[in-house]
């Protein structure tokens, strides 16, 4: 194909959740509500690991960044979505939708890194526990959580600037609810092999290096649990552990079912439901699997209620 024979396109139209016309105000509905309980969850995880200067640890720091970045994918791909429900226009531009793909490559990025840093802070903090605060120094925190969006930067930067080497042409309904590389690859009037291959490279270098990370940690942890003589000191440990490696599977599992296998590059209709799973959904599960199964973010929920509580009661005697 060339450019002689077919006008080049310049913007999409998504056509997602076009199929059930008839289920568009209850699919408004419930994105909405997600959208909402998701920001709400998220901001409020943030807010509180910030204000609270007991949760100023690695690993709420960490656990507070990666509910920034959930928020980031819900911010970069919800709005979008939920106009387009009931928008005869449902056309996003070329540049538009490069954002889009832009900020979600970011966030799922710094994720995969910031899963793993986690995973490695409760390997010190099980497996060396006198050593943790010389291993898991402030320094060292801010370096990775630095790497980590430093990363999402560079790995957005590489696949959107490939993407610009592509044509589009013929058809312009994109077979997907957001901009995502897959569904744009069947667009292009080039051979995307190249851009498979990067997106191969990359993407699976990423999940495949910090899976590595997450599941030798891991590995190192149970060993510890189980050589641990005290069964209260067992239970607390695999209680710390048990929402992070939760979390991890539901994450990974999803990722790596769409932009590592083969197969799903190919198939079309597949992808839509998994990416609600990962763009939607996880960053809803995350704050409640930290936060409901973590006494700490829970007793600081309690002082920071009580001290309003007591700051409105004070207000009402004046």
């Amino acid at each position: 194909m060339n450019g002689n024979n077919h006008s080049l396109i310049t913007e999409f139209i998504l056509t997602g959740f076009t199929e059930h016309p008839e289920l568009k105000t209850l699919l408004f509905v419930v994105f909405f509500a997600i959208y909402v309980i998701t920001m709400v969850g998220n901001l409020g995880l943030v807010v509180l690991i910030y204000t609270e200067h007991r949760l100023h640890t690695p690993m709420y720091i960490f656990l507070g960044n990666l509910a920034l970045m959930d928020s980031c994918c819900s911010c970069a791909i919800t709005p979008k979505m939920l106009e387009n429900f009931f928008s005869e226009d449902r056309s996003i531009s070329l540049y538009g939708c490069m954002a889009q793909f832009y900020f979600l490559c970011l966030a799922e990025t710094a994720d995969c890194f910031l899963l793993a840093a986690m995973a490695y802070d409760r390997y010190v903090a099980i497996c060396s526990p006198l050593q943790y605060h010389t291993k898991m120094s402030r320094k060292l925190c801010i370096q990775m959580t630095t790497g980590a969006y430093i990363a999402g930067h560079l790995h957005s930067m590489i696949h959107v600037g490939f993407l610009l080497r592509l044509t589009f042409c013929g058809s312009h309904q994109l077979n997907h609810f957001f901009c995502d590389v897959l569904p744009l690859y069947r667009l292009s009037c080039i051979d995307p092999y190249i851009n498979e291959l990067i997106l191969l490279i990359f993407a699976g270098s990423v999940q495949i290096s910090t899976i590595t990370i997450v599941l030798i940690s891991y590995l190192c942890i149970l060993y510890t649990i189980f050589t641990m003589k005290s069964k209260a000191g067992r239970s607390k440990a695999l209680s710390t552990c048990a929402s992070h490696f939760l979390s991890v599977s539901i994450f990974y599992g999803s990722l790596l079912f769409v932009y590592v296998l083969p197969s799903s590059v190919k198939e079309e209709d597949k992808n839509i439901p998994i990416a609600v799973f990962y763009t939607l959904v996880i960053p809803l599960l995350n704050p409640f699997i930290y936060s409901l199964r973590n006494k700490e973010v829970i007793n600081a929920m309690k002082r920071i209620l009580q001290k309003k509580m007591v700051n409105y009661n004070c207000w009402i005697i004046k």
